[in-house]
C-alpha cells in the first residue's frame, strides 16, 4: 500500500510568532559527512563515525545516519531537521553528502517532521560574515561567538546550521 505524503518540506514552514519562540521547534542540526557533525543545542552535539567497517557494504553508512537520527529524534522530541546541501570540487564528497541527504529526507517523511537545508555559503556568512571562509574561520568563530570549546569542523558546522535554524525558525 503507497502511503500519501501530504506534508511539504522547508518552504512552507511557519514563522513562529514572539509568544511562542521558546517552545516551538526542538532542531536536529546534521551536517552530512562519514564523519558526520550533530547538534540538538549549543550543549548536546557530537560527531557520528558512519565509516563502513570491513566487510560491510558502503550502505551501512546510510543504515548508521538513520539509527542515530531516530536515537536523537526520539531522546530529544525533534521536530524540525536542517542540515548542509551538498556542494564542493569533490565528487565523491558531493557523492556520499547526496546520499546521506536522501537518507536524512526519508526518516523526516517517515517520522512527519519538517526539513530545512542550508547551502555552506549560508552557514559561512552567519559565522563569519564571509561566504568563502575557511574551516579554521568557522571554528574560531564557534570559538568566539558559540563558546565552542571543541576543534572539530563538523561539530562547528553543525552547531552553525542550529544557530541558522533557530534565526530562522524561533
Amino acid at each position: 500500500m503507497e502511503r500519501k505524503r501530504t506534508r511539504t518540506p522547508h518552504p512552507e514552514l511557519p514563522k513562529v510568532d514572539a509568544q511562542h519562540q521558546k517552545s516551538s521547534y526542538n532542531i536536529l542540526a546534521i551536517d552530512p559527512a562519514t564523519h558526520c557533525g550533530w547538534a540538538t543545542s549549543r550543549t548536546v552535539y557530537g560527531v557520528w563515525d558512519l565509516t563502513a567497517k570491513r566487510d560491510e557494504s558502503a550502505g551501512m553508512r546510510l543504515i548508521r545516519l538513520r539509527s542515530k537520527m531516530h536515537e536523537v529524534i526520539n531522546s530529544e522530541k525533534i521536530n524540525l531537521v536542517v542540515f548542509e546541501r551538498p556542494g564542493g570540487q569533490f565528487k565523491g564528497a558531493i557523492i556520499v553528502q547526496s546520499e546521506l541527504q536522501g537518507q536524512i529526507k526519508v526518516v523526516c517523511e517517515d517520522l512527519g517532521i519538517n526539513y530545512r537545508a542550508y547551502s555552506s555559503k549560508e552557514m559561512k556568512v552567519k559565522a563569519t560574515g564571509k561566504g568563502n571562509a575557511g574551516k579554521p574561520a568557522m571554528i574560531a568563530a564557534a570559538h568566539c561567538l558559540l563558546q565552542y570549546p571543541g576543534k572539530n569542523d563538523n561539530e562547528a558546522d553543525a552547531l552553525w546550521l542550529l544557530e541558522l535554524a533557530k534565526s530562522e525558525y524561533k
